[in-house]
């Protein structure tokens, strides 16, 4: 039988908490006082959500948040019970209480998410993947692609990838300057672990792009935050980082589209860049991640092209160009004892990359496959970004600015007046819409900007996604609610 159990949980409409974690806090307090004891079972969540006048969904995310921290157990056709061996509570706090409300909705559902910038994976080149993978299978010598292959990636795509480089980017290498990677994280990943040591210094970008800042903090190497505006990187604070003495290794840097803010570079800080990396020795770490998205004008050309430049890393990816599931990055270097460390790292980690995707893909790449898709996701885009602004300027205009990307997948938005972004992020998480709060690129203290990314949202999706960011961050009302 259910144990009686008088309810006085007391949920406050006004907090900032969001209610489920009223919710779970509240049994937790029970639990701790005694009022609840180890074994007793709890209602059914349709009777616990009746009981606290709330939606169902509402109190099952509260019980999930419960059982991921130990509080509660779960038995089959049986229900939910207090747990026998309880969590010390004095050890709980409450970033370990979103950590686990975190992971406890890891795989729900949204209807709407704004991401930082992902492809429409509804236009990938699917079908000419297919055709490209069959052609290779059905070949004579089809037995040859099934045994081991370069660490470095198959020999005939690293040249096409080169000649891609040299001839679309203005750069100056050859197959032996590279390396094929799955992805751009793991790109990030071998290149902190062969070019720094335990007490070196990287200079990052700030807001930035936290994957690549813990691929370097778990080679040892400490952050030096170095703050961007409207021209990108600001050089005269990579200056006052060399003039302290720390042994700086490294900077990291998005010139093309700055993550998140999507500032180019201008090319005074770039040359500047340049020549700083060059009288005092450091490596420059450039992600050139969404490249071949660009709208009415030719891109920059990355720093690996100048010929000046002594020291650098290039790293760039085929994910955004085809589809994410599809895991081909590279990275690119002058420095040959670098190259070689990556291949033996790497040939430790993974002793080859996907040879046949890269094949299938290299196949695309010679018949136009990838020039045309190129092409066509381009102009796919811009009409997107194009309507981005229609829909930021009729509805965000008046509470914040936003630039006009001439590339990438995103937009930055940066509000007039603070906005508290962690509770607009629970509002719009309870009517199933998900966005990246500024935190997740922020060093210390959260930017007040946020980055929205468009490509991969349907025009419905975008305009509905804006109407209501608009009313819970800045209180707008919207056309419906007049």
């Amino acid at each position: 039988m259910l144990r009686d159990w008088k309810f006085e949980i007391q949920l406050d409409a006004r907090s900032d908490k969001a209610v489920y974690l009223q919710i779970a806090d509240a049994l937790i307090k029970d639990i701790h006082s005694g009022r609840l004891k180890s074994g007793d079972a709890l209602p059914g969540s349709r009777n616990l959500a009746q009981l606290l006048k709330v939606n169902r969904n509402t109190v099952v995310e509260a019980l999930n948040v419960l059982l991921i921290e130990g509080w509660l157990v779960s038995k089959e056709r049986q229900g939910t019970f207090v747990a026998d061996t309880l969590p010390d509570l004095r050890k709980i706090k409450s970033d370990t209480n979103a950590a686990a409300t975190s992971k406890s909705i890891q795989n729900k559902h949204y209807r709407l998410q704004f991401d930082d910038g992902h492809p429409d994976t509804k236009i990938a080149p699917v079908m000419e993947l297919a055709r490209a993978y069959r052609q290779l299978f059905n070949q004579k010598a089809k037995w040859q692609m099934m045994g081991y292959s370069d660490e470095f990636g198959n020999l005939e795509f690293r040249k096409a990838i080169v000649q891609m480089l040299n001839h679309q980017r203005g750069m100056q290498v050859n197959e032996q300057h590279i390396c094929i990677t799955r992805g751009s994280q793991m790109a990030m990943y071998l290149t902190a672990q062969c070019l720094l040591t335990k007490g070196d210094h990287v200079m990052i970008e700030n807001p930035g792009y936290k994957p690549a800042w813990k691929a370097f903090e778990n080679a040892g190497a400490k952050l030096l935050p170095v703050n961007v505006d409207k021209d990108g990187l600001i050089t005269e604070e990579v200056k006052n980082h060399l003039k302290s003495g720390k042994k700086i290794k490294a900077i990291y840097v998005t010139p093309h589209h700055q993550y998140p803010t999507t500032a180019t570079l201008s090319l005074k800080r770039r040359l500047e860049l340049i020549q700083l990396s060059n009288q005092f020795g450091f490596t420059i770490i450039e992600d050139d991640y969404d490249n071949e998205f660009h709208f009415g004008y030719r891109p920059l050309l990355p720093l690996s092209s100048f010929t000046e430049l002594k020291n650098y890393v290039y790293i760039g990816t085929m994910s955004k160009v085809v589809a994410p599931a599809l895991r081909i990055g590279y990275l690119v270097s002058n420095n040959d004892a670098l190259i070689e460390k990556t291949g033996n790292l790497r040939k430790i980690i993974d002793v080859q990359g996907d040879g046949i995707m890269e094949q299938a893909v290299l196949q695309l790449i010679k018949d136009g496959t990838i020039k045309r898709h190129i092409k066509k996701a381009t102009n796919h885009y811009k009409a997107k970004r194009d309507f981005m602004v229609t829909l930021l300027d009729k509805y965000i205009s008046s509470q914040a600015a936003y630039t006009f990307p001439e590339g990438g997948l995103a937009f930055w938005i940066v509000p007039h007046q603070p906005v508290n972004w962690p509770k607009v992020s629970r509002k719009l998480d309870a009517i199933g819409i998900k966005i990246i709060t500024p935190d997740t690129y922020s060093f210390d203290q959260p930017v007040n900007g946020i980055r929205l990314g468009y490509g991969s949202l349907s025009t419905i999706d975008l305009e509905d996604g804006i109407m209501i960011l608009a009313k819970e961050a800045f209180g707008k009302s919207c056309p419906d609610d007049v």
